[in-house]
């Protein structure tokens, strides 16, 4: 393809993107199967392109002083120096020339400063909320690629991936994670492929093991999602004991089962229900519905799809969920709450409600917790919750309490 059709599939990309209505991945994908004969060269500049301009989008609308997505384009090849008239050609298959009053525009620069949220990346009222450019501008940043193994030894298999010509070291925290320095074609990753490793950010594997799962334990991953928590549960416990792993949707559920196939797991059982008679759990997981806003590395887009009246939404679920497991929790027993984001109102302040509401449900010393389990120093100042993010152990944005019922 010649320079301008790359640009001009980007062009049509972000102008889909930008309407804020679907994820991203989604559109590329798309946009990408219905085009069978852009080569894979230009498939990868397109969309290299294209997470480049998601991931600068408050600063490029404030320098091109527009919301446009043809002037957001403009904007970004005048700052990366390239030839715009010969981009902007009007020839068949590129974006159309530029106009008059294009050109006039484009001759005029915005040297006013960034305000904080534009710098962090953030849309203003999300930015009001958190108020820490450092965090915001680390959750913008790509995220590597983080494993978990699912054999014995993980030196082993960080020698087999080396071996396979991937660059791959152990994850800093969990004893059970390897990060990716490039990409894994996964398809053809003979580890992977076996049923050696699997996909999982290091904040969940830590979630996993802060559990502190037993095989006699009767155990639950409520709203479990795509199921990562309880495949490392149930690698933690070697296939022995029994987990139930529930979400209402079904469809998302279902999709565990390849999973389970490919990493030989079989003491999960997939639940899109929970009897009320059960009321007995040693583990209540809730792996709480949120934002989503700690995994903005991976899906910049989402913070521009995210709105107040969807966190007031999760809000209500959260609380509900967590007195769900109280009921459910039997008196000794453990309810861990955990979310992707970053957040207070999804945190600190539901887990504060749920206490008031409680009172005999006790945080755990989530430090002491920590120091059983992992041989790494703690890395937050509570030890009432802990709070991971990729400016400090370069991880997902995630919080994780562990309460007990002592009545």
């Amino acid at each position: 393809m010649q320079q301008g059709a790359r640009y001009q599939a980007v062009l049509e990309l972000i102008g889909e993107i930008f309407k804020d209505l679907k994820p991203a991945d989604g559109i590329i994908d798309a946009y990408l199967k219905a085009r069978k004969y852009i080569g894979s060269k230009d498939r990868r500049f397109i969309t290299d392109t294209v997470w480049m301009i998601i991931r600068n989008r408050m600063k490029l609308e404030f320098d091109a002083r527009s919301k446009e997505y043809r002037k957001i384009l403009l904007t970004y090849l005048k700052q990366k120096g390239e030839n715009i008239d010969e981009i902007f050609s009007g020839l068949q298959y590129c974006p159309s020339a530029l106009t008059s009053e294009e050109k006039d525009w484009l001759k005029k620069d915005n040297e006013e400063v960034y305000p904080p949220f534009v710098e962090a990346e953030t849309p203003e009222w999300l930015y009001k909320k958190v108020q820490d450019v450092r965090l915001l501008k680390s959750l913008n940043e790509p995220a590597e690629a983080d494993f978990r193994i699912n054999v014995k030894n993980r030196e082993g298999v960080l020698e087999k991936l080396k071996a396979e010509g991937f660059e791959v070291l152990p994850t800093p925290y969990s004893p059970y994670g390897i990060r990716s320095l490039r990409r894994i074609p996964l398809g053809n990753c003979i580890a992977y492929r076996e049923g050696e490793i699997e996909i999982q950010d290091e904040a969940s594997q830590i979630a996993a093991i802060l559990c502190d799962v037993k095989p006699e334990h009767k155990i639950i991953d409520y709203c479990c999602g795509a199921g990562g928590k309880s495949l490392a549960m149930a690698y933690i416990l070697q296939n022995k004991g029994h987990i139930l792993a529930h979400d209402i949707e079904k469809k998302r559920l279902m999709a565990i089962k390849p999973r389970m196939e490919r990493l030989h797991i079989s003491n999960i059982e997939l639940m899109d229900f929970v009897a009320t008679s059960d009321n007995n759990f040693d583990r209540f997981v809730v792996d709480a519905p949120c934002s989503g806003t700690g995994t903005w590395r991976r899906s910049p887009d989402a913070k521009f799809r995210l709105n107040q009246n969807m966190i007031d939404k999760l809000n209500h679920i959260q609380i509900d969920i967590l007195q769900t497991a109280y009921e459910k929790t039997k008196v000794g027993g453990r309810i861990i709450y955990i979310t992707c984001s970053i957040l207070n109102e999804e945190n600190e302040e539901i887990i504060a409600a749920f206490l008031q509401n409680n009172p005999t449900v006790h945080p755990v010393n989530i430090k002491k917790l920590w120091e059983s389990k992992i041989d790494a120093p703690y890395p937050y100042h509570s030890e009432k919750y802990l709070r991971l993010s990729p400016l400090t152990t370069e991880t997902d944005g995630f919080f994780i309490c562990v309460m007990e019922k002592l009545a």
